[in-house]
């Protein structure tokens, strides 16, 4: 009886205080801006990525995580382009759909998933010129900024639309949940939780709404494959995305702090810390 009340008090938000520790850790350093934007490639060593303290924030740059994944040994988008003079992106050689990405950001700002002229994320069309400006606005304000255009990938059922996230809570190389986010637009869905046999677990944390149970996608085994590599490399808690698709696993991106520590429920708290505790020990 004790036990079945105690499932119900609340916890300490101990998952919260090391997230936004971390993100303090990370961001408030005056160098941080540098540490992220110096871009890497798949083949430089390891020990260059590594050089410095907290080296992990290289992998919020987007353009450096697609190479650390490549370098692990996992599947990208195709590129088609990178840089900040957008006025070099020839928009005529693209093929008809493609997606435009940030190298530096959070909550899909300035992501652009683009079928035949018309963002799936805003539910606007947008005329070449309009989507150029768009992104020199941007980079005009952010001397760091670049953007990435790439492959608008398939789903598993070969379809080209908003794709379902498989979001993996990953601590030096072993797999707390996986989160799958089906979503609607960039900020809504709905969302459910599964252990590493896909065994259906309550909710982690209450940033979507409670979806209801979906099968396995058949990439899963590359989909574990892959995040256990990269969680190993990168070391410390980070959670992985993935998406599902007509080639196989996906890597999308790294999220070190994800949703700045908030929305945890009570089994989350307790699930994350002990993986925290057990196999990130003493780390950031």
């Amino acid at each position: 009886m004790l036990a079945f009340i105690s499932s119900f008090l609340p916890v300490p938000d101990m998952i919260g205080t090391r997230i936004r520790n971390r993100h303090k850790h990370f961001w408030q350093d005056p160098d941080a801006e540098n540490i992220r934007n110096t871009l890497f490639n798949a083949d430089d060593p390891l020990d260059e990525w590594k050089s410095v303290k907290n080296w992990q924030r290289r992998l919020s740059n987007k353009y450096n995580s697609r190479n650390f994944a490549i370098a692990h040994n996992c599947k990208v988008p195709n590129l088609y382009w990178c840089g900040r003079n957008v006025s070099d992106i020839d928009f005529g050689r693209l093929p008809e759909n493609y997606v435009i990405r940030p190298t530096i950001g959070h909550s899909s700002n300035l992501v652009f998933l683009m079928k035949n002229g018309y963002n799936l994320f805003d539910d606007k069309s947008y005329t070449t010129t309009a989507l150029r400006a768009v992104l020199q606005d941007a980079v005009n304000k952010n001397t760091h900024l670049q953007f990435l255009v790439e492959e608008f990938l398939k789903n598993e059922e070969g379809e080209q639309k908003i794709h379902k996230d498989y979001k993996l809570f990953c601590f030096n190389g072993e797999i707390a949940c996986i989160n799958v986010v089906n979503r609607f637009s960039p900020k809504t869905g709905d969302c459910t939780f599964y252990n590493e046999q896909w065994e259906l677990l309550p909710s982690i944390n209450k940033i979507y709404p409670s979806g209801t149970y979906f099968p396995p996608p058949a990439c899963l085994a590359e989909i574990i494959a892959c995040a256990k590599a990269l969680s190993k490399g990168y070391e410390i808690f980070v959670r992985i995305d993935f998406y599902a698709t007509d080639k196989g696993a996906v890597f999308g991106e790294f999220t070190p702090t994800p949703g700045m520590g908030h929305g945890f429920t009570n089994f989350g708290q307790r699930l994350l810390i002990d993986y925290w505790d057990k196999y990130c020990g003493g780390k950031i």
